[in-house]
């Protein structure tokens, strides 16, 4: 036992504190496992920024997240009435708008409308100033899902609590855990295009809520905002779908083997959730029967 303790410490010693750099792989999925082994996973420039030298700050993170939708929000709401955060919220959209354009144009006018290409793009790992103002977006982007996770808290403390769907939570909590390893292992590169047009989606999503909250837009404009995200997950795969058939890219391409199934995931589950709400919804309206969304159940009108 003690044997086994000693290798899994060492393990998690190797991983998250000796290793460094990073090495050019070009064998695609059927070797992912044994690049794995040889890949220095460490980014070294990284590894002093707040949250990143350690995975125990961000699991901590995470863990009280989910104990709080699930444990501590609904026992401290039980006995309470829902609250009244119509200010806070129009707040917090406004500085979503805010900081979200701010990471979109840094990477924008550091990256993707210099030199960066769509269908390979390696991390430099060098020491320049615009690789380190790279890296630092990426972790500001990090910071940023962090951020996201207060959506969910203004759903318990005002009881919304059909809103706190699977989707939203594992969406949530796996953009802060993603966020982190991009931080972490590759600040760069191929895949700060997925934080650069997660930025520009939640520029229009967050811009739509707070219009909505100030009753200078629709309600139904959010079914053009699910059609955005789902867009955006298909670029995306369509971008590590290029990459996993590159045969001579620097970026490891066993970042394809994680995101190609995960976005094809999650383009399910916005699809299934798009369907449900304005696609059969709007067939059952016809036949004067209403959905609620929010149970499942069927009304009639």
């Amino acid at each position: 036992m003690a044997t086994l303790i000693g290798r899994i410490y060492y393990g998690y010693r190797y991983i998250n504190e000796e290793l460094s750099g990073i090495e050019t792989f070009n064998i695609i999925l059927s070797n992912v496992i044994s690049q794995l082994y040889s890949f220095s996973l460490k980014d070294p420039r990284t590894q002093d920024f707040f949250l990143i030298g350690s995975p125990w700050g961000v699991l901590g993170i995470i863990f009280f997240y989910l104990y709080f939708l699930h444990e501590l929000g609904p026992n401290i709401m039980a006995k309470r009435k829902p609250f009244n955060l119509d200010r806070i919220i129009q707040l917090y959209n406004f500085l979503q708008i805010v900081i979200c354009s701010c990471v979109l144009y840094k990477a924008l006018s550091l990256a993707w409308l210099v030199d960066y290409r769509f269908y390979c793009e390696p991390v430099d790992f060098s020491y320049n100033p615009r690789a380190i103002e790279i890296a630092r977006t990426v972790w500001m982007y990090f910071l940023l899902k962090i951020l996201d996770l207060i959506d969910t808290v203004f759903f318990v403390l005002r009881k919304k609590y059909n809103q706190i769907s699977f989707l939203h939570v594992y969406h949530h909590a796996g953009m802060v855990f993603g966020s982190w390893a991009t931080t972490k292992f590759l600040a760069g590169g191929h895949i700060s295009f997925l934080g650069t047009i997660n930025c520009f989606v939640h520029v229009v999503m967050y811009s739509h809520y707070l219009a909505t909250s100030l009753r200078i837009s629709k309600p139904w404009w959010k079914k053009h905002v699910t059609q955005l995200q789902i867009t955006q997950f298909c670029l995306i795969l369509i971008q590590f779908i290029l990459l996993a058939y590159a045969e001579e890219c620097p970026f490891p391409k066993w970042t394809a083997a994680v995101l190609i199934p995960q976005n094809l995931f999650m383009i399910v589950l916005f699809g299934d959730f798009y369907y449900k709400t304005y696609i059969k919804k709007r067939k059952t309206n016809k036949n004067g029967v209403a959905l609620d969304v929010s149970n499942g159940k069927m009304k009639s009108q």
